[in-house]
């Protein structure tokens, strides 16, 4: 799947990544200090978008019915600021409402502000979905000081 934004210009092409593009995702991942844990042994969908030095950005989507947790946002050093990170979320959002996806969670340390302006709010961990609660990401790779927080989406019919 495929999606197409603007950039500040020029038109970018976000699409999903597959097994060969492990390596890639974890370089970008670990370089941008986020958990690498459980990325291959989850059925994690991961949303990307390269430019001429390679992978720029990255997200990924664990899809649980109603519920979904986006993780794994890291937009390379030399384009932050660019617009890449809220293009992968939009998109994320996209193929979430898709699958029926109403509501995403996720977590985070440091980036509490960007997922703000773009609708998430803040919630007490305690009220996370079972699914949420759950994951590798929410049970152990993220700190339980890390901002939890949850976007209603609307679900789109498939």
């Amino acid at each position: 799947m495929l999606w197409q934004r603007m950039l500040r210009g020029p038109r970018v092409m976000i699409g999903t990544l597959g097994r060969e593009d492990a390596a890639a995702i974890r370089n970008l991942l670990e370089a941008s200090g986020l958990p690498t844990g459980d990325i291959e042994q989850r059925a994690i969908r991961f949303l990307g978008s390269r430019d001429d030095h390679g992978l720029a950005a990255v997200v990924g989507l664990e899809l649980f019915g109603k519920v979904g947790l986006l993780r794994s946002l890291a937009v390379r050093a030399d384009v932050r600021g660019a617009g890449w990170g809220g293009m992968l979320v939009g998109a994320a959002e996209e193929l979430a409402a898709q699958q029926g996806t109403v509501e995403l969670f996720l977590l985070t340390t440091t980036a509490e502000p960007f997922f703000g302006k773009r609708g998430y709010s803040r919630h007490d961990r305690g009220s996370a979905p079972a699914p949420i609660r759950d994951t590798p990401e929410f049970a152990d790779l993220c700190p339980s000081t890390a901002a939890f927080m949850a976007k209603h989406i609307a679900a789109q019919p498939h």
